[in-house]
């Protein structure tokens, strides 16, 4: 057996060899060490190797998913060794070798279980896709193939390599894989945990003809235009599949292809500090989509997050959301009527993947039968509108269609079918007239075997006789021990099978042949309805892309539905006007997550406008800490999102013209494990914005330079904004605490300063969260500390720090003396003219024992008089 483990574990690699015995997946030595560890279960040992305990563990077969679960949020792989014969079949093997009838059962690994590979129900989050992703480089450029193999839904791209990091940032892939010689691309962009694999897996050539095979086309240019990159990248995605799944396919359904320009860039940084799938904390809790998801079904709240990751950059394509979703919203009754259908939805995009992956239960063909008949009443329901936008005109044919297979899983399926089909019971009566006469001999056998129970209680006068079954005995007859005598005469017509400690168990001629009726009946039973399942798969198989097609229409509706529902929750949502032009127009913004969250506490959140054009593109805004600047700068970074993701905005109104790129250099923390400090990764972001926007891109920059010192944070600031002005030419928010920057307005044209008011009322500071033209007049630092705590003598030394600091800077002309005679800033500031400390320097030359009294009350009077002056 364990030569048999070992080279099961050889072809498993670094993943964990679950390896069956009976009704246990065992895993020995250092797999059973980490296990253990992970999964918090007693780790022993049995028999020895080379001398030494072999360390073992073990989980329930029957509950192996949970374990398996568990095992791969921890970042394991798993290889799943199955018995692939019977003991009865490997004594016959071992008989017709000619050896000894007892025979080692055959094992081979049959599946591998990884983190992009999941298509089991409970492995995965039903609102959350599951992405697998290949890369592969080919003559300069990188192929991206992506697929979520629970639906099936593939997508291939091509790209610079400098653009893969923002592509990966974007699907949020659970695993990648990659050739062996992409490992240095890896190390900059996707990092860590990428699955390597021979190089010849990610030919083109490959790909390309896989691709051609599993569609049956003999070209692939209906699906769209794939270079050699995309098709390479596909090939190693097909290989992975192959291999993981041991030679069977999951659903794959025809690839589309992913422009790169055809949605909202934004890279990983921006991403992260626009909190949209994912909030700072690392859950779905406080981001963006839990603000905005009110889709009904599992795969609407998975097309959502798409849409909220890949923004459109079609005009016409938004429109025709928005127009779907201001028509749900318009007619209350109407989405309310579409909800209702939508909550009776059951997830077939996946239930249909795990059939076509040959995971399927009954349970899943039932999904799709009810789930087809939701479609199919909702088309009707929509029909009957008469106008429709364009979208939903598209959308309503691909919910019919499935008529025919509708009756035929309506007629063949109980109306609950169960998730396991070894025990049968779920193809419904009436179906197949054998099967009913089947079930009918074991009906009228379970009969028989009641009436022989109370035969033999009248003829053996026992009256707590009883007949049993269990799956090692099958039938038996059962009577308390002081009653088993009787029955032990060779004449009693009863034979002996076993002794229990309060009861003897006896077999009976006349038992034993119904019994011999009731299990043949039932086995043939179970035959037929494997047979009749193995139809019904094959029946939905070759449906898979109609079906598909369909899961993804409901999706999309379910999307609609939910921003028309949320824009309907309160007040001031409107739909936004996109449009091909640099103008950014806002009035009384707001910032949705942050509203719900005040509105939660009974607070109230001040709105805002932005209007960004051709004549002021980059506002320069002032003003406190807490005032409500970086608020300010993400609201209309996450209202363009919304409004190019095709939904409604939180805003009186909204004229957005198309943004290619989005940045947001908001905030930053060490990455130790890439030897960053704070002000390093600030200036990765920021060099990224500055070689990567256009001047159809929208910034948002938020205290560049404040990781240094004041002379180089102020020196960098200058520079970027100026850059971002006059080179890039974007719309841009910039946020600083520099009020030298001010001084750029004199010199660039489009550039208007903007602070955020606050006020001072009897010592205390008061921020209004309302932004105004001009410049700020302060900073309010002291004020803002003192509201967070720091001690009165630290605040007040503070504060005489400043004075002597902001009289110096008087005298000087500032940090900033000089920078607008520059063409552009290129040296550092003039540093300011030490200060002489007169106070300092008088009591250093005091002769305190010379003084008088007199001379002594002299002096304090003129030391006081320097120190007011």
């Amino acid at each position: 057996m364990m030569a048999q483990y070992l080279a099961l574990k050889e072809k498993a690699g670094e993943c964990l060899l679950f390896y069956r015995m009976g009704d246990f997946f065992e895993l020995f030595f250092e797999d059973a060490k980490r296990a253990a560890q992970v999964l918090d279960i007693a780790l022993t040992s049995r028999g020895e190797h080379d001398g030494a305990p072999i360390p073992m563990c073990g989980v329930p077969v029957h509950s192996a998913e949970s374990y398996l679960a568990r095992l791969i949020r921890a970042g394991l792989r798993v290889a799943i060794a199955e018995q692939t014969e019977t003991p009865a079949e490997a004594k016959e093997r071992a008989r017709a070798e000619g050896r000894a009838s007892k025979a080692l059962v055959a094992r081979d690994i049959v599946r591998f279980v990884t983190a992009g590979t999941l298509t089991e129900d409970n492995l995965l989050e039903a609102r959350r896709a599951n992405v697998l992703a290949a890369i592969a480089p080919v003559r300069g450029r990188v192929g991206l193939a992506a697929v979520d193999i629970s639906t099936g839904e593939m997508a291939l791209e091509s790209m610079a390599p400098e653009a893969l990091g923002a592509a990966l940032a974007r699907i949020g892939a659970a695993e990648i894989v990659a050739p062996e010689d992409a490992e240095p691309l890896l190390g900059v962009f996707a990092g860590e945990g990428a699955i390597l694999r021979p190089n010849r897996e990610f030919a083109s050539d490959k790909g390309e003809a896989r691709l051609k095979e599993l569609h049956g086309v003999a070209t692939l240019d209906g699906f769209g235009a794939f270079d050699r990159a995309a098709l390479a990248a596909a090939g190693g995605l097909i290989a992975y599949l192959g291999h993981v799944g041991r030679g069977t396919l999951p659903l794959l359904l025809p690839p589309r292809a992913r422009s790169a320009d055809g949605h909202l860039a934004m890279d990983e940084a921006t991403r992260g500090s626009l909190e949209i799938l994912v909030s700072a904390s690392g859950t779905r809790k406080g981001s963006l989509i839990d603000c905005l998801d009110r889709c009904l079904t599992g795969a609407g709240a998975r097309l959502l997050a798409d849409d909220l990751s890949a923004p459109l950059c079609d005009v016409e394509a938004i429109r025709a959301r928005l127009a779907a979703v201001g028509w749900l919203h318009g007619d209350p009754l109407l989405r309310e009527a579409v909800r209702d259908e939508l909550r009776a939805l059951p997830d077939i995009g996946r239930a249909l993947g795990r059939i076509v992956a040959g995971r399927g239960s009954p349970r899943d063909l039932g999904q799709l039968r009810d789930g087809l008949n939701v479609a199919l009443a909702l088309q009707d329901r929509l029909a009957r509108r008469g106008e429709m936008p364009p979208l939903v005109q598209a959308l309503v044919p691909r919910l019919q269609g499935h008529g025919a297979l509708i009756e035929l899983f309506s007629r063949a399926l109980v109306e609950t079918p169960p998730t396991e089909r070894a025990q049968g019971g779920f193809i419904a009566a009436g179906y197949d007239d054998g099967l009913d006469e089947l079930r009918d001999i074991a009906k009228n056998g379970r009969r028989a075997i009641a009436a022989l129970e109370a035969k033999y209680r009248e003829q053996t006068g026992i009256a707590t006789l009883k007949i049993k079954h269990n799956g090692v005995l099958g039938y038996f007859i059962e009577v308390p021990a002081r009653h088993a005598d009787a029955l032990m005469a060779a004449d009693s017509g009863f034979t002996h099978r076993q002794t229990m400690k309060d009861a003897v168990r006896f077999n009976a001629l006349a038992l034993h042949e119904e019994a011999s009726r009731i299990a043949e009946a039932g086995g043939r039973a179970l035959v037929a309805e494997e047979a009749h399942f193995e139809e019904l798969v094959k029946t939905a198989t070759d449906a898979r892309e109609a079906i598909a097609a369909t899961a993804q229409a409901l999706a999309r509706i379910d999307v609609c539905a939910s921003w028309a529902e949320r824009a309907g929750e309160g007040a001031g949502w409107v739909m936004p006007e996109v449009e091909d032009s640099q103008t950014l127009d806002i009035r009384a913004g707001r910032h949705p997550v942050v509203e719900d969250a005040l509105a939660r506490a009974g607070e109230r959140f001040v709105a805002n406008d932005c209007a960004l054009s051709e004549n002021s593109r980059l506002w320069l805004i002032g003003g406190p800490n807490m005032g409500g600047k970086s608020t300010f700068l993400r609201q209309n970074a996450l209202i363009v999102l919304m409004a190019q993701a095709g939904g409604f905005v939180p805003a009186e109104a909204a004229r957005i013209g198309l943004v290619d790129r989005l940045f947001s250099r908001v905030g930053a923390s060490d990455n130790l494990a890439r030897g960053r400090s704070t002000f390093m990764v600030e200036m990765v972001e920021t060099a990224a914005i500055l070689s990567q926007a256009t001047d159809r891109s929208f910034v948002i920059l938020d205290e560049v330079g404040r990781g240094t010192s004041t002379y180089d944070g102020l020196a960098l600031a200058w520079a970027v904004a100026e850059s971002v002005h006059t080179t890039l030419k974007s719309r841009c928010l910039f946020a600083t605490h520099y009020h030298e920057l001010s001084r750029l307005a004199e010199s660039c044209e489009a550039l208007s300063l903007h602070h955020v008011r606050a006020r001072e009322w009897k010592g205390d500071l008061v921020l209004l969260h309302e932004l105004a033209e001009g410049p700020a007049d302060r900073s309010y630092g002291l004020s803002v500390a003192r509201l967070a705590g720091l001690p009165a003598p630290v605040i007040a030394r503070a504060k005489a720090v400043l004075q002597k600091l902001e009289k110096g800077r008087a005298e000087t002309g500032g940090l900033a003396a000089g920078l607008g005679e520059l063409p552009l800033f290129a040296a550092a500031a003039v540093t300011a003219e030490e200060q002489c400390d007169t106070l300092r320097e008088a009591l250093r030359d005091l002769d305190v024992d010379a003084l008088s009294p007199r001379e002594a009350l002299d002096m304090l009077y003129r030391l006081k008089a320097e120190a007011g002056d």
